[in-house]
């Protein structure tokens, strides 16, 4: 098949097996093929899978699809992709080592040998019969997702008093930890403008607020977990929940610096986590002139050096 042919089919493969609409896409269907190893003129039949990274799969992509993905896009692929290949149980992480540090640049990916065999009767005349088998026994990204909206919700209390519901899964225990105990304290009478939560549902909370901070967040796959404006300080802080991944390190710094230039000599940074433990496992990442804190210990911000304890660097 040629490279439109192979895309087109691998969209269509994904839909088959469920996977959400945001990951109905090319980039998702190159994603797979790189997976695969399947290039152009390739057909089904001759699917492997290797373990790769995130940077080996973007390389096959520009290679044999001509789409050279800035290296940014990297998180966009891992968080809105692979992510859900992973919870679908199309896609292993680290066969080799299960335990591997998730900070390590070893991290990789492997199609799973099911879904591999499964994907290589592809175009076959019993496909059909294989694809029904396979979904029997694997439950689709599209049935979790649907299992998680009936589930409970986190509820959340903003500063200002109204009330959300956030996803009853991933981050949003912390996320409420982070709006009901952190910001009371160590931001008193702020604002929150913006939460995005595990299934990224929310968003702006106060888009006229945003628009009078000058933020625009075009690039919502980089904006941090929590935006909140205290006015009586001008001070603009961006939270991250960081229970599993996602502290302020030197890269993440870098990353909310482009998108927040303007406001840059506003902002201050906080690592949030939910208990010591965790911070620890985080502690050598986290990037100089950031805060952390810990919901399991809400009184107590740690600083990461620089001239004052807390506020704005600016430039």
């Amino acid at each position: 098949m040629d490279k439109s042919q192979l895309i087109a089919d691998a969209i269509d493969a994904l839909c088959e097996l469920g996977v959400g609409k945001d990951q109905q896409n090319d980039r998702s269907a190159m994603t797979l093929l790189a997976l695969l190893q399947l290039k152009p003129g390739d057909d089904w039949p001759q699917a492997t899978n290797p373990m790769l990274g995130t940077r080996a799969i973007m390389d096959w992509i520009r290679d044999y699809y001509g789409v050279d993905y800035k290296p940014n896009t990297r998180e966009t692929i891992r968080r809105f992709t692979l992510h859900q290949f992973v919870i679908a149980e199309l896609v292993e992480e680290n066969a080799d080592q299960p335990d591997r540090p998730i900070n390590s640049p070893k991290w990789n990916y492997r199609i799973t040998k099911d879904t591999l065999n499964m994907l290589r009767h592809r175009g076959g005349s019993n496909f059909e019969l294989i694809l029904k088998e396979f979904l029997e026994h694997h439950e689709s990204y599209q049935s979790l997702a649907e299992e998680r909206k009936n589930m409970p919700k986190t509820p959340v209390t903003l500063p200002s008093g109204a009330a959300l519901n956030l996803s009853p899964s991933g981050q949003s225990l912390l996320i409420k930890a982070m709006v009901e105990e952190m910001l009371p304290r160590f931001a008193p009478g702020c604002q929150v403008a913006y939460i995005d939560d595990t299934d990224h549902k929310h968003g702006a909370i106060d888009p006229a607020l945003l628009d009078e901070l000058g933020i625009s967040l075009k690039a919502r796959e980089k904006a941090p977990d929590v935006i909140a404006w205290d006015a009586k300080r001008g001070w603009l802080f961006l939270m991250e929940a960081a229970s599993t991944h996602g502290p302020v390190d030197v890269t993440r710094k870098k990353e909310l610096h482009e998108l927040f230039a303007e406001q840059w000599n506003k902002i201050v940074l906080v690592s949030c986590f939910p208990d010591r433990k965790t911070m620890q496992k985080y502690l050598a990442l986290l990037a100089w002139e950031t805060e952390a804190w810990c919901a399991d210990t809400p009184d107590h911000m740690m600083h990461f050096n620089g001239s004052r304890f807390m506020g704005p660097y600016g430039e």
